[in-house]
């Protein structure tokens, strides 16, 4: 009987250690945290790149507490913010690795069955699932949130979130695409988007606005996009059919003169804030709003009357149907998207690249890496 070859992977690696709730300051980098050993099921990951997101300073904040009316910021909230500050509306456990946005090899597997994925490059996908119960909404989590993620150089996951990809991209950007294509995709998922819609995106210079904009297209929808004007050269690549400012003093008027017509068919937000009721307004009769961020404030104006006269439907999307992202990575293999790589900072400028994120001078995304 052959004895295995003993494992090559270090006992301690560099992380990015999130220590509670606040603001920079608990975000503490370490080069000799615990390499983490999987479980049953699981595959151990080296992580080569991570992307950043909203979800990352959200959760570091508390911000998805309904005790916090504000914008995303850097912001640094108090106590009342304690019951319920992750997205899933639970305490989180710490000290927690953030990045839900991972690329890398699969260096080792604990089951049989997953040896194949041993070598390959994966994409991780980002919800946490009861593989037993899949689809149940109550058994899932966030890759970052209720686990440990990819701001680090080795991370776990069960083998069935390690999805194989062949591509000809870099690892910094595939770590493009996993959070914010996957919540457009879902989006455009939920919304039941067709070459039919006409597609209004707020945002459209953000991760996900630009993941909207080419997922609606690559439907044949008529594409609307709204952008800081600084950033229209940049969002213009990505094939909007009209692009339009931020925010219209009057978005019906700006429509009406770019369309022909004051109304479109979806609205895609991941936006909110004090315009919500403008672009609600925007929807013709019998018309979906999906909604997967409040990043310019989560309490907004809302006029019910718009909603039942208008015999509109809105969609809360955020927990992605288990097809979404097997779709997402055949989308990449067969080039119909492409990756918006803003800039890369290395692990240990976590802090410093989490800053710019936030400063959103950007179009695209933010990506860190571990090499």
């Amino acid at each position: 009987m052959s004895t295995p070859p003993k494992s090559t992977t270090p006992k301690t690696m560099r992380a990015f250690v999130l220590t509670g709730h606040g603001g920079m300051d608990k975000l503490q980098f370490h080069r000799d945290w615990p390499t983490p050993v999987p479980g049953s099921g699981e595959v151990l990951i080296r992580v080569h790149a991570c992307g950043l997101n909203n979800t990352d300073v959200n959760t570091r904040i508390g911000w998805y507490s309904k005790a916090i009316t504000k914008p995303t910021s850097d912001t640094a909230y108090g106590t009342e913010a304690e019951a319920d500050p992750s997205w899933g509306g639970t305490p989180l456990a710490f000290p927690r690795i953030q990045g839900g946005d991972a690329v890398g090899t699969v260096v080792s597997a604990v089951e049989a069955g997953d040896q194949h994925l041993v070598g390959k490059r994966v994409l991780v996908e980002t919800i946490l699932r009861d593989w037993d119960d899949p689809t149940n909404l109550d058994r899932c989590g966030y890759l970052g949130s209720e686990a440990d993620g990819g701001f680090a150089e080795y991370m776990t996951v069960h083998a069935r979130n390690a999805h194989p990809i062949e591509t000809e991209l870099s690892d910094a950007e595939l770590a493009t695409f996993a959070i914010a294509y996957s919540t457009a995709e879902n989006m455009m998922d939920r919304a039941r988007v067709t070459a039919a819609d006409s597609v209004l995106i707020p945002g459209a210079s953000g991760g996900v606005g630009g993941a909207l904009v080419q997922l609606a297209k690559r439907r044949g929808a008529t594409v609307v996009a709204l952008a800081s004007e600084s950033k229209h050269a940049a969002v213009s690549a990505l094939g909007p059919d009209v692009l339009l400012p931020r925010s219209p003093d009057d978005l019906a008027e700006a429509l009406q003169l770019a369309t022909g017509s004051r109304t479109v068919s979806v609205v895609a937000d991941v936006v909110g804030g004090e315009d919500f009721a403008a672009r609600l307004d925007a929807l013709q009769r019998g018309g979906r709003l999906v909604c997967s961020g409040a990043i310019a404030g989560p309490v907004v104006p809302f006029d019910l009357r718009t909603l039942y006269l208008g015999d509109l439907s809105v969609f809360g999307a955020t927990i992605l149907s288990p097809h979404i992202f097997p779709d997402l990575v055949s989308y990449i293999e067969r080039r119909e998207i492409t990756p918006v790589l803003a800039a890369t900072y290395p692990l240990e400028e976590l802090r410093q690249a989490q800053q710019a994120f936030i400063d959103k001078e950007h179009v695209g995304n933010i990506v860190v890496t571990t090499a």
